[in-house]
């Protein structure tokens, strides 16, 4: 057997959060629409930075928020991504082992430093964002550890990293390798803007790459580039093992086969930031699946596990989802 074995593990962008409270004359001084993300660039990251008040930094990065759910679970998790071997990476590589993920990903000697999303808090309440992706875009296939996506029930793949093409090289590599090895692969669609510029492609790999494909009600959408979602369920029906769509508050639609589970948005009693929902939604969901629980209760963990994380700021859990998920079962 192979020693390394875990339930899942996720490949994407290893990004840490920096957030700090600020007032609107920052956001103007600074150009940035209030309540948005930016991309920005390396020097820009830099100014935004100094400009920027006390700070917080918390671990981010989507599949690597998906993997911190599923170990808070207590599943056994790894993670796959690239940091540089600066203050910030080292932050990263602290906080998702803190989580109990395995991250054993080399970090860059040399090249961008490692990627940060400004986050400025208003007194309103909103959140404006700017992104620098730094060295998580240079994850190429030599960063994929074969040994341990071979021992791998899922490996699970951030849409966010198919814009640079050794991304697509690593993400190829690691289905090719899951594959071989009996292995399930997943795919998040990420962001419905990420679909349009991938949508082609993104297609392909759901009909004949992916087993488990996760995806908002937008994305799912745009994929097929439909309006309605009942339209979208019907285009996505067959095309993989899988398919689990969320709809924010009117909670989540799986299907497989020729199964059809609806499932209710857990209730939550204050929403605070909605950042990294659809993230824990899908750790919860593939730990379940990982122990072999069914398709409806996979995705009522994956609610329980949203709920969790929008009821505060941050996108990783701070109670222990693992009592919430045993509360409901009780």
């Amino acid at each position: 057997m192979n020693n390394r074995a875990v339930d899942a593990v996720g490949i994407g962008n290893a990004i840490v959060d920096v957030l700090s409270h600020a007032e609107t004359s920052l956001l103007e001084r600074e150009g940035l629409s209030k309540g948005t993300m930016t991309l920005i660039d390396g020097p820009r990251a830099e100014a935004l930075y100094a400009d920027m008040g006390p700070g917080v930094e918390v671990s981010g990065g989507s599949a690597a928020n998906s993997m911190a759910g599923l170990a808070a679970l207590g599943g056994q998790a790894a993670f796959i991504g690239k940091v540089r071997d600066d203050q910030l990476g080292g932050i990263f590589r602290h906080d998702i082992r803190a989580a109990g993920v395995i991250f054993d990903t080399p970090s860059a000697t040399e090249g961008a430093p490692t990627a940060r999303c400004f986050i400025f808090v208003t007194p309103d309440a909103q959140r404006t964002m700017g992104t620098f992706l730094g060295a998580s875009v240079d994850l190429g296939p030599e960063d994929v550890d074969e040994e341990l996506i071979a021992g791998a029930k899922v490996t699970y793949l951030e849409g966010y990293l198919w814009d640079r093409p050794r991304a697509k090289e690593a993400f190829v590599k690691a289905a090719e390798v899951a594959h071989r090895a009996g292995r399930k692969v997943a795919l998040t669609l990420s962001d419905p803007f990420c679909v349009e510029r991938h949508r082609v492609e993104f297609r392909d790999l759901v009909d004949g790459h992916v087993d488990l494909v996760f995806a908002n009600e937008h994305e799912v959408c745009s994929l097929y580039e439909v309006t309605a979602f009942d339209d979208a369920l019907q285009a996505v029906r067959g095309s993989c093992e899988v398919a689990a769509l969320t709809r924010s508050e009117k909670g989540a639609v799986v299907l497989r086969d020729g199964e059809v589970h609806v499932v209710d948005a857990e209730p939550a009693e204050k929403v605070i930031d909605t950042t990294g929902a659809g993230d824990l939604f899908a750790g919860g969901f593939l730990y379940g699946y990982t122990q072999g629980r069914g398709l409806y209760d996979c995705a009522r963990i994956g609610a329980i596990a949203a709920a969790e994380v929008i009821s505060h700021f941050g996108a990783r859990p701070e109670a222990s989802l693992a009592d919430l998920v045993a509360g409901q079962s009780a």
